[in-house]
């Protein structure tokens, strides 16, 4: 009987293990490097959905803190220049000064000058310090502070006379820099005026009334405070010829200005040796020598 017809059979999808298909049966698979393409409604969902997915939380966490940082900082900013120049809380409302000896207080603050009512952070301390040392030669150094939240103080150190130069009737003082700063009516106290007799001198050509004072400013800047207390007067007759005049009609030779801390420690150790002596030779100062009564 014969087999049954291809149409009977039906057309198998493989005709078993190790067998190839046939051709013509059914229709060509697609090579696997070919994806077929997305439609357009799928492109479509897939963007929406990037769109509508949640950030990441690590943005959102740190740029939260990070704005208010900077909120905080602008804040903090305005109000402390406010307060600082705009408000009425640090503003200047007491001057001081201390340090004076001859000057007084009120004199320092009407040279300083300091703008009462203005902020305290905007006061230039620099100007203060230069107008006061302008206005006032006496001043050696003076320190303008801030003393928060109101004040202003002033600090200062007046120069001390070594020596009085004859003007006239009056006096012209004298620091242990050479500095004139100052003129005034009455000789103080235990400073000794100076006595320049070099017109005749052979080094006069050499050494001029400068350099002759200069010299006798560093001997009565070097003298200790009980000798310089009790001398009366610093006689200059040439650059090697200084002689002091001391309280009771005694007298040093001091010889040039060389040396004068030794010379200085020299008649020290002198007048507690011969108290009673009239006549002082500390020129050679590894040397001293006293005489008379």
């Amino acid at each position: 009987m014969a087999g049954a017809t291809t149409a009977q059979r039906g057309t198998p999808s493989s005709d078993g293990p190790g067998r190839s298909p046939r051709k013509g049966a059914g229709s060509p698979k697609p090579p696997k490097s070919q994806k077929p393409a997305k439609s357009a409604k799928s492109a479509k969902a897939v963007k929406a959905a990037k769109r509508s997915a949640p950030r990441g939380p690590g943005k959102h966490l740190r740029r939260g803190p990070v704005l208010a940082s900077l909120a905080a900082a602008v804040l903090l900013a305005s109000g402390g220049t406010w307060v600082l120049y705009g408000s009425s809380w640090l503003r200047v409302e007491k001057v001081t000064a201390t340090g004076t000896d001859v000057l007084t207080p009120e004199q320092v603050l009407a040279a300083a000058a300091v703008p009462v009512g203005s902020p305290l952070v905007s006061v230039d301390t620099d100007e203060i310090e230069s107008r006061v040392r302008g206005r006032l030669p006496r001043i050696d150094s003076v320190d303008a502070v801030r003393a928060w939240p109101h004040g202003i103080g002033l600090k200062v150190t007046e120069r001390k006379p070594v020596l009085l130069i004859k003007k006239d009737a009056n006096f012209v003082e004298v620091d242990a820099s050479g500095v004139r700063f100052d003129t005034v009516p009455k000789a103080p106290a235990g400073v000794p005026v100076l006595e320049l007799n070099a017109g005749g001198s052979p080094s006069a050509r050499r050494f001029d009334e400068e350099r002759l004072l200069h010299e006798a400013v560093l001997v009565a800047g070097s003298l200790p405070a009980p000798i310089a207390k009790e001398t009366v007067q610093v006689k200059v007759g040439s650059y090697d010829s200084i002689v002091l005049e001391l309280t009771g009609g005694r007298s040093v030779r001091w010889g040039s200005g060389e040396q004068s801390d030794a010379k200085g420690r020299a008649l020290t150790a002198l007048l507690k040796a011969a108290p009673k002596a009239g006549h002082f030779d500390v020129s050679v100062p590894t040397a001293p020598a006293a005489a008379g009564s």
